[in-house]
């Protein structure tokens, strides 16, 4: 039997990790800029390092440290701290070439599973990123991957970062529903720890290889969530979306 998900008019995704693969994504714009520039850094050692910063980054607006600033501000900031590591000489690297490597966070593939189980989806439940990412890259995300969002929220609509609850429920309100209404899906279990809390229903996808090989982290479900999937079609299954 399908769950009954009835009374949800809107589910809300985690994009990193969840529907899209950064880390090859992220490797494969970082390659060429690498070798250009004689940074002698496997490029997803190089992606894993960069994405490493992006939550102690967000903690430090999460915590009244600085102003908010959108995703895009943190993740230039943290790319070039990531490239100071490993000596990279700023000089002969233009200002144009930075810009269109942060932006790789825009170009990133769908995981396989995603395009089908959102299509499926969207036959029952009006979709959009609950994420972190500012508006804009979520809108050239979903263009360059054919994400078939209704809608954008999360962080820069709602002007904080998730775990914060009012990520969650200005997001809600933002679509007019409570809420119970909107679904939080996310290969995370810290998303949805905090998205539940807030008094949203939980979806758990697993994406074991989000980080490579070697994940050790969001392996399984740590909490019964409303719905738990090894994909996004099967979270389509589970949700009667047929």
């Amino acid at each position: 039997m399908p769950i009954d998900f009835s009374t949800v008019g809107f589910l809300g995704f985690d994009v990193f990790g969840t529907v899209v693969d950064w880390r090859t994504g992220i490797a494969r714009a970082a390659a060429p800029f690498l070798a250009r520039h004689g940074i002698e850094v496997d490029p997803l050692v190089f992606a894993d390092e960069w994405r490493a910063l992006y939550q102690p980054s967000m903690q430090k607006v999460r915590a009244g440290e600085r102003p908010w600033v959108k995703l895009e501000v943190l993740n230039r900031e943290n790319l070039e701290t990531v490239l100071s590591r490993h000596d990279a000489d700023f000089g002969p690297i233009s200002d144009a070439e930075l810009v269109d490597l942060n932006k790789a966070w825009e170009r990133l593939d769908p995981w396989p599973d995603s395009l089908e189980g959102l299509t499926r989806l969207k036959r029952h439940f009006a979709l959009g990123p609950l994420s972190n990412g500012h508006i804009a890259g979520m809108l050239n995300l979903a263009r360059f991957g054919g994400l078939p969002w209704d809608v954008i929220t999360g962080a820069e609509v709602t002007k904080s970062y998730k775990p914060m609850p009012q990520t969650y429920l200005r997001s809600a309100d933002a679509v007019g529903l409570r809420p119970d209404q909107v679904g939080m899906v996310a290969a995370h279990n810290d998303d949805l720890k905090a998205a539940r809390a807030a008094g949203l229903r939980t979806v758990f996808v697993r994406r074991p290889h989000e980080h490579g090989p070697n994940q050790t982290t969001d392996l399984a479900a740590k909490e019964s969530w409303d719905v738990i999937a090894e994909s996004l079609t099967e979270a389509a299954d589970a949700l009667g979306c047929n």
